[in-house]
């Protein structure tokens, strides 16, 4: 049984080996942070709306490597080693890396456009001190472990002063190269009884995700558009390399 497990993590290439073992420490250091000293590393790493007075240029890449429990962490690593390796063997670890942190990037993107939409929708019609009374003070009310009673003053509180965090922009972006370099191998999921082509589990994913995020689905503190933003930019990169010849269609269900 040792020596199973030991084959296992050997066999696992080198880009998704490193960021499984970067994620796993982040978020073990996090629990442990949280414990000692009561600091809670995902408010520090997080990404923040670019407009609030904690966003940091930095956070762009560590809230990738930031989880918020255990089933956070443990659906998107699992992902990661089902669907990165496969990938990173078909594409290299060079272009892996590249793959990753572009649809990273694009979660980022996609993510913070549709939050200064609706930045620009709840603030329009308030007075800039109000606004900056929001960006100034409403932290300490959610630390408070309260809001502002009025609806849009809790919506733009939340929105300065609420991180976001995960790797699923990047994972998404993973899945879409799955489903398109690998379009009829069959997935067999837990909550669908027949198994699915994985061209049809990717497309009807990115339809609920885009459902959800334009009905405004933000009480499952899910940042859908994250997870559409990561799809997005992985589509048009893998359609630049395709024009320009630097990979092909995949094994074509050999996996």
């Amino acid at each position: 049984m040792y020596n199973n497990r030991q084959n296992i993590i050997a066999n696992i290439p080198p880009a998704v080996k490193l960021i499984l073992i970067i994620n796993i420490a982040m978020f073990l250091l996090t629990e442990l942070v949280a414990t000692t000293n009561h600091i809670d590393l995902n408010k520090v790493l997080g990404l923040y709306f670019f407009k609030s007075d904690l966003f940091k240029p930095y956070q762009i890449i560590t809230h990738m490597f930031m989880h918020g429990g255990w089933m956070h962490i443990l659906f998107n690593m699992y992902a990661l080693w089902l669907f990165g390796q496969v990938i990173e063997r078909v594409w290299g670890t060079k272009r892996f890396f590249v793959y990753y942190f572009v649809t990273g990037f694009g979660a980022v993107v996609l993510h913070s456009f549709v939050e200064y939409l609706r930045y620009l929708s709840v603030s329009a019609s308030m007075p800039a001190d109000v606004v900056n009374m929001v960006l100034n003070k409403g932290a300490n009310i959610l630390a408070s472990g309260k809001n502002y009673a009025d609806v849009d003053l809790g919506k733009l509180n939340l929105l300065f002063h609420t991180p976001t965090i995960g790797a699923s922009g990047a994972i998404f972006g993973l899945l879409l190269a799955f489903g398109m370099l690998f379009p009829n191998t069959k997935l067999y999921l837990l909550f669908v009884p027949v198994p699915i082509k994985a061209k049809y589990f990717v497309i009807g994913y990115g339809v609920l995700e885009l459902g959800m995020g334009l009905n405004n689905a933000t009480s499952d503190n899910v940042a859908h558009f994250a997870h559409l933003g990561g799809m997005l930019f992985g589509f048009i990169l893998i359609k630049i390399w395709q024009k320009k010849k630097k990979i092909g269609n995949g094994f074509h269900n050999q996996y």
